[in-house]
């Protein structure tokens, strides 16, 4: 692979997945919304990274609107471009979810991806889904691409409808699809309200952060980790093939918020139980990676603790 598109670049995959093909010396083009609070931010992270890489000339920024997807010849930089990664979506949490014209407008704009991807000249188009197309399933099952999918939200059901429509595109141009169904990842450029980054930041602070019973089984894999991930996908990863994307293990939720406190403020008081769970809160989340390491070679490499201090240290640099 010599060269890549990543669309929604400033999210916290789409910064690793930069970094993790600049490190490979593939030339980037990073597709982000004009109108992007976290530009600035990106572009002063990623022109340091790069310039600390020597990859510098290997790093572009293209503008552009998901809407806009369509419009594209002027963008001198996606030219013979090898894999196409599409992040992008707009509405990920809260009541945007279940905004079914939002949710359409992001299924919309993945197939004018795909078209993008094609005019570029990519041979694999990777798109990133998610645990929702899933909806609840029962305790103890692992997410692999054969459980059944029933999602529950809007969002969820956008991301299954673009995950197959995109498939079909892809097949009708003779272009390879992957299609990643992405678990709980956290790292540096996450979300602030998430429990791994709300709980650094509190903590950080001085404050207690509150949590339910944490009794729940889940599966949390770093940022850095999903990023090798996707780009084994676009390496190695079988036409047509969906893969979860996770450690593959689960721990309670009460020792991962053990391992924050003890890396952020050893000692410091966590208010588990606090808080009541969710209706309809999920208890057991975990992916089966056996076909991702299968195919790709694929194998999770950064632990929970050692990936909580490097994300750690990312919070603290962008405070100073």
């Amino acid at each position: 692979m010599r060269k890549a598109t990543i669309t929604g670049a400033t999210g916290m995959i789409g910064m690793a997945l930069a970094k993790e093909l600049l490190r490979k010396g593939i030339e980037v083009v990073c597709v982000i919304r004009p109108d992007s609070g976290r530009l600035k931010g990106f572009e002063d992270e990623m022109n340091r990274f790069a310039s600390d890489m020597g990859m510098k000339e290997k790093l572009h920024i293209a503008l552009l609107n998901l809407s806009d997807y369509g419009k594209t010849e002027s963008v001198y930089a996606m030219e013979d471009v090898d894999a196409f990664f599409h992040l992008a979506w707009e509405g990920t949490y809260g009541n945007s979810r279940n905004d079914e014209e939002l949710q359409k407008r992001n299924t919309a704009a993945t197939l004018e991806a795909v078209w993008l991807a094609y005019k570029s000249g990519a041979s694999v188009f990777v798109g990133a889904g998610s645990q929702a197309e899933y909806g609840r399933v029962p305790d103890g099952v692992k997410l692999s691409a054969y459980v059944p999918t029933n999602p529950e939200n809007e969002y969820g059901k956008a991301k299954l409808r673009a995950g197959i429509d995109s498939r079909a595109i892809c097949k009708s141009l003779g272009m390879r699809h992957v299609w990643a169904r992405i678990l709980s990842v956290y790292g540096p450029g996450d979300g602030k309200n998430t429990m791994v980054m709300s709980g650094i930041n509190k903590l950080i602070n001085g404050e207690k952060p509150q949590y339910t019973k944490a009794e729940q089984q889940w599966d949390y894999l770093y940022a850095e980790d999903a990023a090798r991930a996707l780009f084994a996908m676009a390496d190695k990863g079988i036409d047509g093939k969906i893969y979860p994307i996770g450690s593959g293990q689960t721990k309670e939720l009460r020792e991962y918020i053990e391992i924050i406190r003890d890396v952020v403020s050893p000692g410091a008081e966590i208010g588990i139980g606090e808080l009541p769970y969710n209706e309809g809160q999920v208890m057991y989340l975990c992916a089966d990676i056996t076909e991702l390491t299968e195919d790709t070679g694929f194998i999770p490499q950064v632990s929970f603790k050692d990936g909580i201090e490097k994300t750690l240290d990312y919070v603290r640099g962008q405070l100073s």
